[in-house]
């Protein structure tokens, strides 16, 4: 039995549930279905609960059978926990509260809102006509249906569990019925209700929003903040009539193709006196918007979704008989907090990934580029790097960006046309393949696949090729960007990837993207917006073929290292650039954050010594990626015996335990860390998820202290064996107290880091 469990609560009427089906009354086509998840946790046992209201609980996950009676009866239950949102106390409470929340042109926008984006229309007065729920393979899909008889929409709502897991993946899809077309202004693909009920405290007191800032260099910086920081505040105490509510709203949004520009596509709402967090994940490599705003009865809403008319410039006309799907969310909760959270978000995303052979091996990879060439390469300088990267341990050799462009040229001038530089390669780039493959490593190459330069060739194509706005071909940071909703475009990027795979044996691709198209491309769309959501679709949907025709070409994903870090590419994408961070010493801080977002066994971290004659900054570069995906760079080929041996001694290690780094979940016994935290110490680590056993990451960065205790948190309390194993010279000084879950650690200079391996148990 999973340890916990999400549910849909819906009011209707009173009705039992058995273990894996629904008995239910179905509701009359006029009666608006009143629909709200919560969450339980299975392994408390509580034996019953008041109810002052019929409810009825749709059995979505997990084992167990819940009988609820009349009015006045009790839930009887097993062995059942409360559930976070306080059932007993909220079913009145949430009787307006929207499962589908749908807004379209022309309708009115219900009560006082402001600038929130609940409550539209006909979202309020769609009327449920049924549920279906349907099992194929490992998945079930359940489906609550509306329709709304004065547009003639018919509405979907689809659940899909996940077996084992807190969480469940929503989408909603509108289908036209009528014989006129309807404008969509706005559709969430989930909206959870009845946040904020259940404890003595007002929520603005209790609550706790987790929001993952991030941006160029600074990529996963999170913050736990009350929301009344965020000018969000419960008006209830300030105001002398019985029902008011607030009208701000805390939104976060992100417009563009560079899914997390300013934000990772992610969130987290923490209660802390209900020991409670709720937390979810857009699928999405475009545009998207979640908002967190009070509702007329007091209690808090949570709406996330895709772009919208508001913030996005997405607005969709559906035409008589077609149907638009929102992008996918992934929602969950559980009792605890951040920790937890994402604990259940690295399971789940396992459970979505596509498999390949390069998640569960792990291959260490050597790339040129950052502290290294720069983007510079020749057959001359990469020779050395080739020996080098070998002998350190690397299965992979990729050259970055210019191997395209003459020497002297702006790499970014030659990009769209991908054919290599014969001056940069005398003897040709297929010679310099052949010889990393000599020497043992499998060669890849760095594309920027959906942009093309102003000055390249593909300039003579037509309109049709690229984004367009008013007209005009959109030009960014001297680039065109590829429109693939066009088939033309999509049989040349393939033309592209099948030329360099037979003619030079490439088993990777970095593919790179160095810009953003803001609000989207208007051509053959009916709105910008509309038309970067569909190209967004095409152009995961090429990734799918590309699988199919190249099954082992190992695909990176990068935006500037992490500005594009969404799992609508990552469930399809095998690695992630974390970051363009060119100082080792941020990386502590960004990589532990990053990692909350993307999962270890995708997430490659650079580590690239600079200084020839310090080993101890090879080790810190090191620890900084041994708990991900190790991207080596840096001028490996000029470091001195001593620094060089410990990059060979750190990948060596990694060896022996990365098979298991696709079975661990982060933990993180310091919280995380700010980058202007720098006078300090960190650690981190990744927990076995069966296993009792952890390997954690201890940094002393640019603290005055010698000394640091980090508590264990994450062994259950249970005494630990704590054991070095990288470097294995010079340790650390280490005292694991054997009274309480601690650690003491000793390391005598700053920008120092150790790798422990931490064991409890039997």
């Amino acid at each position: 039995m999973a340890t916990e469990t999400l549910y849909l609560a819906n009011l209707a009427e009173e009705v039992a549930i058995q273990k894996d089906g629904i008995v239910s009354r179905t509701l009359q086509s006029d009666e608006v279905s009143k629909t709200v998840l919560f969450g339980f946790d299975t392994g408390q046992e509580l034996s019953e609960h008041t109810a002052s209201v019929p409810a009825m609980l749709q059995f979505l996950s997990g084992e167990g059978t819940v009988t609820l009676g009349d009015r006045s009866e009790r839930i009887r239950q097993g062995t059942w926990a409360y559930m976070p949102a306080q059932l007993p106390h909220s079913i009145k409470n949430l009787e307006r509260s929207l499962e589908t929340d749908l807004h379209c042109t022309g309708e009115d926008h219900a009560e006082h809102h402001g600038f929130k984006l609940n409550n539209g229309n006909p979202g309020r007065r769609l009327a449920f006509t049924g549920m279906k729920e349907e099992s194929r393979a490992e998945t079930r899909r359940i489906t609550l249906s509306y329709t709304d008889a004065q547009l003639h929409l018919e509405v979907r709502s689809c659940y899909e569990p996940v077996p084992g897991v807190p969480v469940i993946r929503r989408t909603v899809e509108i289908v036209n019925a009528g014989s006129e077309p309807v404008g969509v202004e706005n559709v969430f693909s989930a909206v959870i209700n009845g946040i904020g009920i259940g404890a003595d405290r007002p929520w603005d007191e209790r609550l706790w929003v987790h929001i993952p800032f991030s941006s160029w260099y600074t990529e996963g910086q999170w913050r736990r903040r009350r929301l009344w920081e965020y000018n969000m505040r419960s008006v209830k105490p300030f105001v002398d009539k019985p029902v008011r509510f607030g009208l701000n709203a805390l939104a976060v949004t992100q417009t563009g193709s560079w899914s997390s520009l300013t934000h990772l596509p992610m969130a987290m709402l923490e209660d802390e006196d209900l020991d409670t967090t709720w937390f979810w994940q857009i699928e999405h490599n475009g545009s998207w918007n979640w908002e967190i705003g009070e509702t007329w009865e007091g209690f808090l809403y949570v709406g996330i979704g895709g772009p919208n008319e508001i913030k996005n410039h997405w607005w969709k006309q559906l035409q008589p008989g077609e149907s638009f799907t929102t992008v996918p969310v992934a929602v969950g909760v559980t009792h605890g907090g951040f920790q937890q959270a994402v604990r259940h978000l690295t399971t789940y995303r396992r459970t979505i990934i596509t498999p390949h052979p390069d998640n569960r091996t792990l291959p260490v990879i050597f790339n040129d580029y950052m502290n290294c060439l720069w983007a510079d390469p020749t057959t001359e300088k990469e020779l050395p790097l080739i020996d080098a990267a070998a002998r350190a341990g690397a299965e992979y050799f990729v050259i970055d960006a210019g191997w395209f462009i003459p020497p002297g040229d702006q790499w970014s001038s030659g990009v769209g046309i991908w054919q290599a530089d014969d001056v940069r390669f005398p003897g040709g780039l297929s010679s310099l393949m052949d010889r990393i493959r000599a020497a043992g490593m499998i060669p890849g190459l760095w594309l920027e696949i959906e942009v093309a330069s102003t000055h390249s060739a593909l300039k003579d194509r037509p309109d049709s090729w690229f984004f367009c706005r008013h007209g005009k071909r959109i030009i960014d940071n001297g680039r065109w960007f590829l429109d693939f909703r066009n088939p033309e475009v999509v049989a040349y990027v393939d033309d592209v990837i099948d030329r360099l795979v037979r003619d030079f044996g490439i088993g990777y691709i970095k593919n790179d993207y160095n810009t953003t198209t803001k609000q989207g491309t208007d051509h053959d769309a009916d709105s910008p917006g509309d038309g970067l959501l569909e190209h967004n679709r095409a152009f995961v949907a090429w990734i799918d073929g590309l699988h199919k025709r190249h099954p082992h070409l190992v695909f990176e994903n990068c935006g500037s290292g992490g500005l594009r870090m969404d799992y609508a590419l990552l469930s399809r994408a095998q690695l992630q650039s974390f970051s363009d961070q060119s100082d080792y010493r941020c990386n502590p801080s960004i990589v532990p954050g990053v990692l909350a977002a993307c999962l270890p066994e995708q997430l490659a971290v650079w580590s690239y010594p600079i200084n020839d004659r310090d080993p101890e900054e090879a080790v810190f570069n090191m620890v900084n990626a041994m708990l991900s995906r190790i991207h080596l760079s840096g001028r490996i080929a000029e470091l001195k015996d001593e620094a060089f041996s410990r990059v060979r001694e750190g990948i060596a290690v990694y060896k022996t335990y990365r098979e298991h780094l696709p079975r661990m979940h982060p933990v993180y016994p310091a919280g995380t860390l700010p980058l202007e935290d720098r006078n300090t110490w960190h650690a981190f680590g990744l927990a076995h998820d069966s296993e009792p056993w952890a390997l954690l990451a201890v940094w002393r960065l640019g603290s005055a202290r010698s000394s640091w205790t980090v508590p264990l948190t994450f062994t259950g309390g249970i005494h630990a064996k704590v054991t070095q194993i990288y470097p294995q010279k010079p340790t650390a000084l280490i005292y694991s107290n054997p009274l309480s879950p601690e650690l003491k650690v000793t390391l005598e200079e700053p920008w120092t880091a150790r790798l422990f391996r931490v064991a409890w148990g039997d």
